[in-house]
């Protein structure tokens, strides 16, 4: 036998050689171009819709917020500050309208003012009107609703990012080394 017809194809063929050459050649490799059939099915577009979902949800609760936050805002006036009088004026020394029997203590870090607190009046009537006060439920209804979408396609995605499969889980792993 001639090992050197069996690699390159040089020198004498073995008759046994040629015969099994003969009987696989049948099985021999023919390139051909690949055909795709047309009942396979094309592969299916990534879904979108969950983070579609979560971003409408995301800006309906920021819309909410601001028309909610909009109408309640129109009805309400703006704080009063604290007013600052120089020790000596007539402000501190007339003693305050209330029943206290403490007396307040004296700052220690400025001594050339005094912050004198006046409380914010409270109105007899309501921040906001009846017609107001319904547009703001409706509002923080819809916030909490959209919330809760929120909160469970994000607890969705969560789960499937996690790949809690069993079947996925290595069991009996063992410390090499």
């Amino acid at each position: 036998m001639n090992d050197d017809y069996l690699w390159d194809k040089t020198g004498e063929p073995d008759p046994q050689i040629q015969k099994l050459e003969e009987i696989l050649g049948t099985l021999r490799y023919e390139p051909k171009p690949l055909e795709i059939p047309e009942s396979l099915p094309l592969p299916q577009r990534r879904n979108y819709f969950p983070w579609i979902a979560i971003a409408a949800s995301l800006l309906l609760a920021i819309l909410a917020a601001g028309i909610w936050l909009s109408t309640r805002s129109r009805g309400e006036t703006p704080p009063q500050q604290a007013s600052v009088a120089p020790l000596g004026s007539p402000e501190e020394k007339t003693p305050p309208a209330t029943d206290r029997k403490t007396p307040e203590p004296k700052p220690d870090f400025h001594e050339g003012l005094l912050v004198v607190h006046k409380p914010r009046r409270k109105s007899s009537t309501p921040a906001l009107s009846k017609q107001e006060r319904e547009e703001a439920l409706i509002a923080k209804e819809q916030l909490m609703l959209a919330l809760r979408v929120t909160t469970e396609k994000l607890s969705l995605i969560h789960k499937k990012t996690q790949n809690t499969n069993p079947a996925n889980q290595i069991k009996n792993q063992h410390r090499a080394g």
